[in-house]
């Protein structure tokens, strides 16, 4: 196991009984309206999504709804709400929480030296880029910290 393992390991037997929050798919078909699917659940760690096995980049983030008829004063209002409504149709029940596009890290990749997604290896420390254009800060404190907010200090 190398050192990035090691700390995701443990921020999972930390965040045991914490809540999670869904992860869902795109679905699309001919004969039914597109739509998100339940693809799972993870902790939600900032840029990190962390399940019981992968850890996963964050992407877009929303709240399940049912689509209603209002006037919108922007398109892109209109396509956030229609994305909600996907989410309700496959599945997820009013005002839940859905991680969308995300993707799986390979965490043997950082433990090698390299990098994946925001996690880095840098001076044989794992390091996590906290937003796109932030700097890389060490992963242990990061999960430190997203972990006492997860599970509600």
């Amino acid at each position: 196991m190398g050192a990035t393992e090691d700390l995701l390991r443990d921020a999972r037997a930390r965040l045991v009984g914490a809540p999670r929050e869904s992860l869902g798919r795109e679905r699309t078909s001919r004969w039914r309206a597109d739509r998100i699917v339940r693809a799972g659940a993870a902790w939600h760690l900032g840029v990190l999504l962390l399940t019981d096995d992968e850890v996963l980049s964050t992407a877009e983030i929303l709240r399940a709804a049912e689509l209603v008829r209002r006037g919108y004063p922007a398109e892109s209002a209109r396509a956030r709400a229609e994305r909600r409504a996907q989410a309700r149709r496959g599945g997820f029940a009013e005002g839940e929480v859905v991680h969308v596009g995300w993707h799986v890290l390979d965490v043997a990749a950082v433990d090698a030296g390299g990098a994946s997604g925001p996690l880095a290896m840098v001076d044989q420390v794992p390091r996590v880029r906290w937003s796109p254009g932030g700097a890389l800060v060490p992963l242990q404190g990061y999960l430190d910290e997203r972990i006492v907010l997860a599970l509600g200090g």
